[in-house]
């Protein structure tokens, strides 16, 4: 493998995937460039999605894409998390309907992994950042660290 081949693949993921962290940071700067669509079903938003979020599930986007979103604005796609692929179809059902599109590695999950704020119908909520995936003000000391809890039975339905 040469490494002009390495890069293109690298450029090639950069141009259509972004990660939580920048996500985040384009939301709170007001004008994010891109509308965030959740591509989850309908049970999985209503326990909680990212604040400002689109809900349109991937089953979908190509006959209500045209009627909720301006073709001509660039989309992000979240579903659960890495271990679901449907971020990525719904990314797909994008792109073959015309829309410039990446998908936001990490979903849901890592949305709440960094402490980040979900909408739900009881509230906004946050759980403490996990300290293996971001930043936080401790240090980890072995064998004490307890990943968050996330609440059972909570797919995407994708």
């Amino acid at each position: 493998m040469t490494t002009s081949i390495a890069a293109a693949f690298f450029a090639a993921k950069l141009q259509f995937q972004t990660d939580v962290a920048d996500v985040a940071t384009a939301l709170r700067s007001g004008e994010p460039g891109f509308v965030l669509v959740d591509s989850r079903s309908t049970v999985a938003w209503e326990h909680g999605h990212i604040p400002g979020a689109v809900h349109l599930p991937t089953a979908e986007i190509a006959t209500r894409a045209g009627e909720l979103l301006d073709p001509a604005v660039p989309v992000v796609t979240y579903c659960w998390g890495p271990g679901c692929d449907g971020a990525t179809r719904a990314a797909l059902a994008f792109a073959l309907a015309g829309y410039t599109v990446k998908e936001m590695i990490g979903g849901v999950e890592y949305w709440v992994r960094e402490g980040l704020t979900l909408r739900t119908s009881r509230g906004d909520i946050a759980a403490a950042a996990d300290p293996l995936t971001a930043p936080v003000a401790r240090p980890l000391v072995a064998a004490t660290a307890v990943p968050i809890a996330v609440p059972a039975a909570v797919a995407c339905g994708c």
